[in-house]
């Protein structure tokens, strides 16, 4: 077993503070995934990865920020093996690091615990996150469920925008995340190189941990099909209104435009002047013709109010 003073964090080091504590076999390939600069939207893909005397892991954390509606990914690596633990954290350019405090003051509350260990309560830690993220982004589409009716059909469409892509970016990075646990869980990930005195990185008992956490990213998987399923009932629902409000566009247009057409009609047969036409000549045509555009109008407003077209 290892002290927890056997893990080292490093906060977007530099390359000379990443050789200084990485394993001196560290491969090219490892140092370059390390030395990766932070982005914004979190590129890497979450894996476990098997070497000779260490493994490699990549982690992304999903980190919601309620008040700006939006949800960026810091990148997490983490170098294992049977003795100590590295792990890297990214913060992306103008973001807060990733919070490592839950998990030291587990680790430091015990004696000893294991690199593996240390491992896990890091990997539960991410994935509690994922699931405090889908509790977020469920309130937001209930918010948006109700709101859907009273809100601007363009702030509505927007909204549904950036939360469908939220959660399109959730299932492209939670899939990989649950695929590499349950590497470990099934034994798949450990030192391929093992010497007499060597332990494993992930013993027994630390695999068993890791199901743990793989049961919550279980859970936050089947979350995420729920949180799609709503998204995609409010969105038929918002298209469904702004079709219903398009029809109620066109038939008022229609009634303005039959409202228009008669009286149109009408003063465009008497503006001809023809010699024989005995409407010229009443005394009383000029207020007949007013009189039968107006009734004729009035008509249709009564007419065009009881359908609620107008």
């Amino acid at each position: 077993m290892a002290k927890p003073e056997a893990w080292t964090d490093l906060l977007d080091p530099s390359e000379e503070e990443i050789h200084r504590h990485a394993p001196a076999t560290l491969l090219p390939a490892a140092l370059e995934q390390l030395n990766r600069p932070a982005t914004l939207s979190g590129d890497a893909r979450p894996a476990f990865q098997s070497h000779d005397d260490y493994v490699l892991g990549v982690l992304l954390v999903a980190v919601a920020v309620p008040a700006e509606d939006r949800v960026f990914y810091q990148e997490v690596d983490l170098v294992l093996t049977d003795k100590a633990i590295l792990t890297i954290r990214k913060a992306p350019p103008g973001e807060p690091p990733f919070d490592l405090g839950p998990v030291h003051a587990v680790c430091s509350s015990k004696e000893e615990i294991s690199p593996g260990m240390i491992a896990f309560h890091l990997v539960e830690n991410i994935a509690e996150r994922y699931l405090d993220l889908l509790d977020t982004i469920n309130e937001e589409i209930g918010e948006l469920e109700d709101n859907v009716d009273s809100w601007p059909t363009g702030q509505g469409h927007k909204r549904l925008s950036e939360l469908r892509a939220d959660l399109l970016r959730l299932r492209r990075t939670l899939a990989p995340t649950r695929d590499a646990v349950r590497g470990v869980v099934d034994g798949r990930v450990d030192l391929k190189r093992r010497r007499v005195f060597r332990r494993e990185a992930f013993p027994r008992p630390v695999e068993r941990e890791f199901a743990h956490a793989y049961d919550k990213l279980l859970r936050a998987s089947e979350g995420l099909e729920l949180a799609r399923d709503l998204l995609a009932a409010v969105r038929d629902y918002h298209q469904s209104r702004i079709a219903t409000d398009q029809n109620d566009v066109v038939r008022r247009l229609t009634a303005i435009a039959s409202l228009i057409l008669f009286p149109t009609f009408w003063v465009g047969v008497y503006g001809q002047n023809f010699d024989h036409m005995p409407e010229l000549g009443w005394r009383l045509g000029y207020l007949w013709s007013w009189g039968m555009i107006v009734v004729i109008t009035i008509a249709q407003l009564v007419f065009f109010r009881r359908r609620g077209w107008l």
